[in-house]
């Protein structure tokens, strides 16, 4: 194996530290060929499909990627933005703020984003750092409950890179915070301040990604730790057991998934006479199709034409203050040891020397 050579100011350097922010992807443009592009990339990750790859390879290429692409461009353009999609604007904001935040705190560190599947990619982002002379990154997955097909093929996905490279940066995990105080202040604030808005709702519905239920089985924590962020949610808002429902969303095929599915629950509450529901997605930390589309248009329209009167979608905590507040928090405690803190002139500093070369390559 050849190892990638490695930038000529690598030795002696002074250490630099980087947040990779990384979430899980999406297509560069609401069309079919884009979808096919990031489905094919996305669904031949052996952690999120655990099906033999020979039987796999078939469905995937043979049916999957010749039917299902111009099905979801078309969802893709129902709720793409301006500035593109959803989950790309929102994350590019997160890291543009958690480097804002941590650099408030007095830290120096790069803080760039990453996309498991999609633009642009971690080996990319990891390239483009190595380049500029970073020799510590933080890897913060944007998945609060860990899952095997999420936060662990994130870190293949790092490792993998790392097997390319001759000089290896340290690297740091965040494996989860689906319990962290912060994360649960700031979504409990959220509905708080949709309840003092709009009124409380029969039922608050709690909806996290799907996955098969053998996951559970074979040992992956996911659907543990999406029930404590339901109950530690729950808790902070005061409700009681009968106040809401966890429930997981995003079947794929005919295998059973983690139960209760999300719109069936919503049509048999609507069916049992509960006349408005709250949904809110705890297991996402930006919006993106799957809240936008999928639960704020399809499962509202699933829960009203059921017979339920009103449906309100809590948006993700996207760039909240008090949720940038919490990531902050998090990379911070996982930051430490590192001398990423400077004086305050020395930081100031610092600041003047980045803009000035940013400038420099402007010009």
């Amino acid at each position: 194996m050849r190892y990638q050579p490695e930038p000529a100011f690598s030795h002696g350097q002074t250490p630099r530290t980087a947040v990779l922010l990384c979430n899980l992807g999406t297509p560069d443009e609401p069309t079919a060929p884009a979808l096919r592009r990031y489905l094919a990339q996305f669904l031949s990750d052996t952690r999120v499909v655990e099906i033999p790859a020979i039987v796999w390879k078939v469905i995937l290429h043979g049916i999957i990627l010749r039917v299902r692409p111009a099905k979801s461009a078309a969802k893709y353009a129902s709720v793409w933005m301006p500035e593109g999609s959803p989950l790309r604007v929102w994350t590019e904001r997160q890291a543009k703020l958690l480097g804002g935040y941590l650099g408030e705190r007095g830290h120096v560190v790069t803080v760039r984003c990453a996309m498991r599947y999609g633009n642009p990619g971690i080996p990319q982002v990891l390239d483009e750092l190595a380049a500029q002379g970073v020799t510590r990154v933080l890897v913060l997955p944007a998945y609060p409950q860990y899952s095997g097909a999420t936060t662990a093929s994130t870190i293949d996905a790092v490792t993998q890179w790392a097997t390319q490279r001759r000089n290896i940066p340290e690297l740091r995990f965040v494996n989860r915070y689906h319990d962290d105080p912060g994360f649960i202040a700031a979504l409990a604030s959220s509905v708080r301040e949709h309840w003092e808005r709009d009124g409380r709702p029969d039922k608050l519905v709690m909806s996290f990604h799907g996955m098969p239920a053998r996951t559970l089985t074979l040992g992956d924590p996911y659907h543990c730790e999406c029930l404590k962020t339901g109950r530690l949610l729950a808790e902070a808002l005061g409700l009681s057991k009968e106040q809401y429902l966890v429930t997981f969303q995003s079947r794929f095929g005919k295998a059973k998934w983690l139960e209760p599915y999300t719109e069936p629950s919503l049509k048999r509450l609507a069916s049992e006479g509960v006349a408005r529901v709250d949904v809110i997605c705890p297991g996402f930390s930006a919006d993106c199709l799957e809240t936008l589309e999928e639960i704020s248009l399809e499962a509202r329209e699933a829960f009203l034409a059921a017979g339920g009167k009103a449906f309100h979608y809590i948006a993700c905590l996207n760039d909240r203050p008090d949720g940038m507040r919490a990531l902050t928090a998090l990379a911070e405690r996982h930051l430490q040891g590192w001398p990423t803190q400077v004086a305050p002139d020395a930081a100031a500093l610092q600041r003047q020397r980045e803009a000035a070369l940013a400038l420099g390559a402007q010009a």
